[in-house]
């Protein structure tokens, strides 16, 4: 997903996503690396065509081709398996967010929280059409997703029809929103902001227009919304 002027990622906004950044550069480190060296042991067979005329075995060299992939497939396997699996950690939350895909918008309840005639925190989100209103185009919501930064929030995710999925690139959060099944995410955030996702599973013909607009504030100013929704 892009917006104006980005060139790589978007800004890390959780400790998740801050770690796959850190991942990825990694990667692309032992990549260029393999990259220059394959390219230099070519330019030298070219080159110097004297130097493998007359190599027909070499247990060595088979041994150092053999063990340094397997090295470097090991380095880049670990931190990868460790992320994947820390997203499952059902971590300490504070706030449970419901967040249910329809085609083509997206309805959320916060059942933390309820009036004392019983009525919960419930609506749903639709794009926002463009306009003046709209801080970007096809990923604005008429409400938005309002959760509190600094402590854990917990997101339960399901669908009313087809395949959807919940996705907030800078918060690395992402969970298959399936019908009839209920999927869990965990996620802290270390900073207020406003963020932006969209559903990444194609599930029909307005699948690019059901976005998720994430609003990150203070516990105090978030109990303040939870008021005024009630």
């Amino acid at each position: 997903m892009m917006t104006w002027s980005q060139v790589g990622f978007q800004d890390a906004a959780s400790p998740v996503m801050e770690e796959f950044l850190f991942f990825h550069d990694f990667a692309l480190v032992v990549l260029a690396f393999i990259l220059g060296l394959v390219g230099y042991m070519m330019m030298v067979g070219i080159v110097n065509r004297s130097v493998v005329t007359g190599l027909l075995e070499g247990q060595t060299l088979e041994a150092l081709w053999t063990a340094l992939p397997a090295l470097v497939l090991v380095q880049l396997a670990v931190p990868s398996l460790l992320l994947l699996y820390s997203l499952d950690e059902a971590a300490d939350s504070q706030v449970t967010l419901k967040a249910v895909g329809h085609q083509w918008y997206w309805s959320y309840e916060y059942a933390d929280f309820s009036s004392v005639d019983g009525n919960l925190v419930e609506f749903d989100a639709y794009m926002l059409a463009d306009g003046p209103s709209s801080s970007y185009r096809l990923l604005d919501t008429d409400n938005r997703t309002t959760l509190p930064w600094g402590c854990g929030i917990r997101v339960l995710v399901s669908s009313a029809d087809v395949l959807h999925a919940w996705t907030v690139p800078s918060l690395g959060v992402k969970v298959d929103a399936c019908p009839g099944r209920l999927n869990q995410v965990s996620f802290s955030s270390h900073r207020p902001g406003v963020f932006y996702g969209q559903c990444s599973e194609i599930c029909g013909a307005n699948h690019s227009f059901m976005p998720i607009c994430v609003e990150l504030v203070t516990g105090g100013d978030f109990l303040s919304w939870v008021d005024s929704m009630l």
